[in-house]
């Protein structure tokens, strides 16, 4: 029996992987590093002490990861500010689903805190969620599974009472790890064949987790 659902934010909740995409590649560029969408896309929803090494063994050592990251959050918050945020199609229903169905609800992010809090309260949704789970809250960030552990734990709940919804290779992985139930909800890629053996389904949107739930609540 499901009782809960573990949902990631970034490209999942709210269309921020393209910003994210986008902001990296300007900032590392300001520093004279040629990084395209596809560097960006091996570090999604990876945690800052598993991507630094891996941007450094492809610009060099001295790609400055915390200085590029820091040039990336100042640029994708000036245009967050003027532009603001937008919703991922379905995310209102599915969560309006969920509560009025007595499940538990978290957030497993690698974004820090304030601005987790800060989006989610932007897009008038902060209220759905029990627990908010940040990658700084756990000793490994995404993809080991620390944050789905800590998530579930939170929640009173064993990892396999729980849905984790992800967009990213990244956070399939870690949930999977967890002993949660990974469901892919593509952003800026669809799923592998080898990480679509880690999922219970591959759906093109949030409303389509109601559906699933109500066909398959009792078989799983």
């Amino acid at each position: 029996m499901i009782k809960g659902v573990i949902f990631d934010m970034d490209g999942l909740m709210i269309d921020t992987e393209k910003l994210l995409t986008r902001f990296w590649c300007e900032a590392a560029n300001l520093y004279g590093h040629k990084m395209t969408k596809e560097h960006v896309l091996g570090i999604r929803s990876l945690a800052a002490k598993f991507a630094e090494p891996k941007l450094k063994g492809i610009f060099g050592e001295d790609f400055d990861y915390q200085k590029v990251r820091a040039k990336r959050i100042e640029l994708m918050n000036a245009y967050i500010s003027e532009y603001g945020i937008e919703k991922k199609k379905g995310l209102d229903q599915l969560l309006e689903y969920l509560k009025s169905n007595g499940y538990l609800i978290a957030v497993a992010t690698a974004t820090d805190l304030n601005r987790t809090t800060t989006y989610l309260n932007r897009i008038g949704i902060f209220h759905y969620f029990d627990k908010i789970i940040c990658g700084s809250m756990v000793e490994n960030g995404k993809p080991e599974p620390d944050i789905y552990l800590k998530a579930s734990s939170e929640l009173e709940l064993s990892p396999e009472e729980c849905i984790a919804l992800e967009d990213s290779p990244n956070g399939i992985i870690s949930a999977y790890r967890a002993g949660c139930k990974p469901i892919m909800i593509p952003d800026l890629s669809r799923a592998d064949n080898e990480l679509l053996k880690m999922c219970e389904a591959e759906l093109d949107s949030l409303d389509l987790v109601i559906d699933y739930l109500e066909e398959n609540q009792t078989a799983l």
